[in-house]
Formats: structure tokens, C-alpha cells, sequence
């Protein structure tokens, strides 16, 4: 179940591992998410919140996060 909340993190918690440590969920590629998705998501938060930002990405939503980055 997402909430307000769960977006708000995409646009302010960063990648804490791998090839994009650093950067904001929000801001990681769509074909990094998809490879996540096939390979397998963490476990916990981030493998929530990726997941999340994944079927965003793929129904084309990301606009939506643009409100939140202005907070």
C-alpha cells in the first residue's frame, strides 16, 4: 500500500548501494529499475520504494514527483 509519505522518500532518499549509490530514487533510469524488477529488489524499504518508483517509471508518472522536489 503506498502512501504520501512513500513518494516524498523517492524524491529524497538516495541509492545506497551499487552503480548509482548517491542518487535519488526518483532520479535512477528506467532500465535500472526494470533490471531490478527481473534480477530481483532488495529486501525491506528500498526494495519497496524501488519497486514503487519502477511501475512509475513504466506507466509514465514521473511528472507526478515534480511537486514533491519543490518542498
Amino acid at each position: 500500500r503506498m502512501t504520501p509519505e512513500d513518494l516524498q522518500r523517492l524524491v529524497t532518499w538516495e541509492m545506497p548501494f551499487g552503480k548509482y549509490k548517491g542518487t535519488l530514487i526518483a532520479d535512477l533510469p528506467g532500465n535500472y529499475l526494470h533490471w531490478f524488477a527481473r534480477k530481483g529488489l532488495p529486501k525491506g524499504e528500498i526494495g519497496r520504494l524501488l519497486a514503487l518508483m519502477g511501475e512509475i517509471d513504466h506507466n509514465g508518472l514521473k511528472e507526478l514527483l515534480a511537486p514533491l522536489r519543490k518542498r
